[in-house]
C-alpha cells in the first residue's frame, strides 16, 4: 500500500526482483493518488504499508512448465515471479510469457521482454488490440495466443494477471486445453483500500481479496468467478 501524504492510499503491487535493494513499483497515472505519486520528485517522502497478501506459487511450480499471461498492467505484478523463474531457470520446465496490450504504446517493459527473449530459454508472444504502423506482431486478444502453444496440461502451472474479462477468457482457453483448475492462479487485486479486511471494499463473495488473496487458485474461486459483478 502506497500513501501520497495529504491525498490518500492505493494498492500497488511490487514489480521488481525479490532481491532488489528497495521496493520497485509501477504506477500508471489514472486517479488522484496515482497522479500525486507520479508527480513526486526524487527524495520526496512516500508512505509504505505492507507488503500484504499471498504470492505467486513459484515454489510449487518447480519442475513444471510455467505459463505467464498478462493483460494491460498485469505484467507489473507478474514481473517478480518471472524474475525468480528466469534466475532459477534450471528448476523449471518450459517457460512461456504471453502479454497483451490495448496498443503498442501501452506495452509495458517492451525492451525488457525482448531482452528476456534473447538471453533466456523462454517463449514470449506479444499482441495488441489495435496496431499502428510501428507494430509488426500479433493483433488480437491475449487469450487467443494460448492456442499457438502445445500445452502439456498435466505439467503446466499458469499465472494470470489482467482485467477480469481477459482473465475470464484466459481461464476458459486453459480449461479447453485441458489445464486443471488447481493449476491455474489468478491475481484478483482490485478495489483494495484498507488491506487488512476491515473496510469490505475488496470483498469477493465469501472471501476478501486482501486477506485471502490477491493470488488465488482457480478451483477455490471458480463458482464465484463465473458470476458477473461480484
Amino acid at each position: 500500500m502506497l500513501y501520497a501524504f495529504g491525498v490518500g492510499e492505493i494498492a500497488i503491487s511490487i514489480s521488481g526482483a525479490a532481491d532488489a535493494t528497495g521496493f520497485v513499483h509501477t504506477v500508471r497515472e489514472v486517479g488522484a493518488v496515482s497522479g500525486a505519486l507520479a508527480k513526486l520528485k526524487a527524495g520526496a517522502p512516500v508512505g509504505v504499508r505492507g507488503p500484504f497478501g499471498t504470492g505467486w506459487p513459484i515454489a510449487a511450480a518447480r519442475g513444471a512448465d510455467v505459463l505467464f499471461v498478462a493483460g494491460g498492467l498485469g505484467l507489473a505484478p507478474l514481473r517478480p515471479a518471472i524474475y525468480h523463474v528466469l534466475a532459477n531457470r534450471a528448476r523449471y520446465g518450459r517457460v512461456v510469457i504471453l502479454v497483451g496490450s490495448r496498443n503498442p504504446d501501452g506495452m509495458l517493459y517492451h525492451p525488457e521482454l525482448e531482452q528476456w527473449r534473447q538471453q533466456h530459454d523462454v517463449n514470449i508472444e506479444l499482441t495488441v488490440d489495435h496496431a499502428d504502423a510501428t507494430w509488426h506482431g500479433h493483433v488480437g486478444v491475449v487469450p487467443a495466443l494460448i492456442r499457438r502453444f502445445a500445452i502439456d496440461p498435466a505439467d503446466t502451472v499458469a499465472m494470470i494477471c489482467g482485467p477480469e474479462l481477459m482473465m475470464r477468457f484466459t481461464v476458459s482457453a486453459l480449461r479447453d486445453a485441458g489445464v486443471e483448475p488447481e493449476r491455474i492462479f489468478l491475481s484478483l487485486e482490485r478495489n483494495m483500500k484498507c488491506a487488512i479486511g476491515l473496510c469490505g471494499h475488496c470483498q469477493f463473495g465469501p472471501v476478501f481479496v486482501c486477506k485471502d488473496g490477491p493470488i488465488m487458485r482457480f478451483d477455490k474461486i471458480a463458482e464465484i468467478f463465473a458470476m458477473r459483478e461480484i
